[in-house]
């Protein structure tokens, strides 16, 4: 099979990094977490006390920062100037930062390239934001994946819950509102579907299905 790139946007909560692995795999191709990218400079700017809006002092760090990817046992790995953080970046005071730090023009233009650099050489797929529009705007395939903010609200706060965190479903819909505005109307990237994306809506259908329609959706752009 020729080599083809797949680009998977939408909001928070809409299940995008979980279709995306199940597609790596199923496809035998690479994932791409542009998310952990990000998360990875929030995590730095985080721990050292830098507020997530600063952006001045934001952009004076990035020359200190490394953010590289491996893949052990066929699961990827985010590391941070060496330091595998895969667990650490999954907060939702994270998840705060790396909104924040993602809007910052001078962030997106230092992580760009690396993930362009990615899709260069092998067939790909990436979740994202901002991947159908900017990162690979000529991929072959572009899905913007969403779902109603109830029910992606739901769905964090059962993986939160899961994982031990104490937290309330309100809280959990009112991260995730804000975190939809805050994406679509940041001046730089913000989210929304390609023009060429497909539109899929997944408020009413599990994962399996999901999965399904998306593989559906590939076969038949990588077919045209």
């Amino acid at each position: 099979m020729k080599k083809f790139a797949v680009a998977i946007d939408g909001p928070s909560g809409a299940g995008k990094s979980s279709i995306a692995k199940a597609l790596a795999k199923k496809l035998n191709i690479i994932y791409v977490d542009t998310g952990a990218i990000y998360r990875t400079v929030g995590l730095y700017v985080y721990r050292h006390n830098v507020d997530s809006k600063d952006e001045d002092s934001i952009i004076a760090m990035l020359s200190d920062i490394s953010v590289s990817l491996d893949y052990v046992d066929g699961v990827q790995h985010i590391f941070l100037n060496g330091e595998d953080v895969s667990d650490l970046i999954r907060t939702e005071t994270i998840s705060r930062y790396a909104s924040d730090v993602s809007a910052i023009p001078e962030v997106r233009a230092f992580l760009l390239n690396l993930q362009r650099d990615m899709a260069k050489e092998n067939s790909v797929i990436m979740d994202g934001r901002d991947i159908g529009t900017v990162v690979l705007p000529d991929a072959e395939v572009k899905i913007f994946l969403t779902a109603s903010a109830e029910v992606r609200a739901r769905r964090r706060f059962k993986e939160l819950t899961e994982k031990g965190e104490t937290v309330t479903f309100d809280e959990v819909l009112a991260a995730i509102i804000t975190r939809d505005r805050n994406d679509s109307s940041r001046a730089t990237a913000p989210l929304k579907a390609a023009d060429d994306a497909v539109i899929l809506d997944n408020s009413d259908i599990n994962a399996s299905e999901t999965l399904d329609r998306v593989i559906d959706i590939i076969r038949s752009k990588t077919a045209e």
